[in-house]
């Protein structure tokens, strides 16, 4: 009783907010505008963007602005769930906020690294979540010109730690900053979860990570022997050290398999292969997204009154995002409905 009066406020909230999430069938109209304006006009009449859409001109939105503004209704909704949210709930929004602060910080390294002028108006959608829920200066950060002032000015967070040791060597490229921050909080919630949850949130906060963390690692195996030929050294270096239902010992088979064929073979041997039989290496990517969606679908309706109810509406908002992002594009450069819809479903 106590778990259902602790969820009853916010499973209420977020299923109203589940409501007016953008569906397919609604992206397939909106794939019938030839302009980014009409499509612009048409998501200021949904339920999900009428209201903090309303001032806007859509004639005067182009396909950038737009693309913001769909981010920005990502944290302006954490910030809704947050504001609901039991001190207990808040642990698990916090420990997913910092998926967003690294994605800040991959954008900003990114600047760095092609060595342009971070623009501070880029990070307009960001700003009002991080001054409720982060401790990033974001204007310190933008101010770099340098990896190492960018490093230098994380001091006394925790992402200073994991970027410094990337810093130390002198061939570091972005993707090995970026890999760092990705290792350090896939780390840290399989470190922290049996702290912060319990009982059925436990369970459920461990099938759901632990899954896409064993796809994930999966993706990544199979990408690095398929496409980069990469040592089975330079490949455990990047794996995310964690296991859920994929063993040890059948990462390390097929890592060091001697062909990619073979590490197909080996993979039809795992818990993944034996259960999904139509999965194979070449359909892993699609297959994660497919799979993480199902799983958190399935327990948010078999209890709505738990964290998988928080993870999975957070997943579907951001889900709904890149679709439209992808819509969006489509749209702009005149793709075809059909086409455009086989690059959303893959998404």
């Amino acid at each position: 009783m106590g778990k259902l009066l602790s969820y009853s406020g916010i499973s209420t909230k977020i299923r109203a907010m589940q409501s007016k999430l953008i569906t397919e069938d609604q992206i397939q109209e909106m794939l019938q505008f030839t302009s980014t304006s009409h499509a612009a006009a048409w998501l200021k009449r949904t339920p999900e963007y009428s209201k903090t859409w309303a001032s806007l001109d859509e004639n005067s939105l182009h396909r950038g602005q737009i693309e913001k503004l769909l981010k920005a209704s990502i944290f302006n909704n954490f910030s809704k769930i947050y504001q609901f949210a039991s001190s207990e709930q808040r642990k698990f929004l916090d420990l997913y906020s910092r998926r967003y602060e690294i994605r800040v910080l991959k954008e900003l390294m990114t600047n760095l690294f092609d060595h342009r002028d971070t623009d501070p108006v880029d990070l307009s959608p960001y700003r009002e979540f991080f001054r409720r829920h982060s401790n990033l200066d974001l204007d310190a950060l933008t101010a770099c010109k340098t990896m190492d002032e960018f490093i230098n000015a994380l001091k006394g967070n925790e992402f200073y730690s994991p970027l410094s040791q990337i810093q130390n060597h002198d061939t570091a490229l972005l993707f090995d900053y970026g890999m760092a921050l990705d290792l350090y909080y896939f780390s840290l919630i399989w470190k922290v979860r049996r702290k912060l949850f319990s009982g059925k949130d436990l369970e459920q906060i461990t099938k759901a990570y632990g899954e896409k963390f064993d796809m994930l690692n999966l993706q990544f195996i199979f990408r690095s022997k398929r496409y980069f030929s990469m040592a089975p050294a330079d490949i455990y270096a990047l794996l995310i050290p964690m296991n859920y239902k994929l063993k040890k010992e059948e990462i390390r088979a097929i890592v060091e398999a001697a062909t990619y064929e073979e590490s197909q073979q080996l993979f039809r041997r795992t818990y993944y292969g034996k259960k999904y039989e139509h999965l194979s290496a070449h359909n892993l990517e699609e297959f994660y997204n497919y799979m993480l969606r199902s799983t958190l679908e399935k327990e948010a309706r078999r209890d709505p009154y738990s964290v998988a109810m928080l993870y999975s509406y957070m997943y579907h908002k951001e889900h709904e995002v890149n679709r439209l992002t992808i819509a969006i594009e489509c749209i702009r450069y005149g793709v075809a409905p059909d086409e455009a819809m086989q690059y959303i479903r893959n998404n």
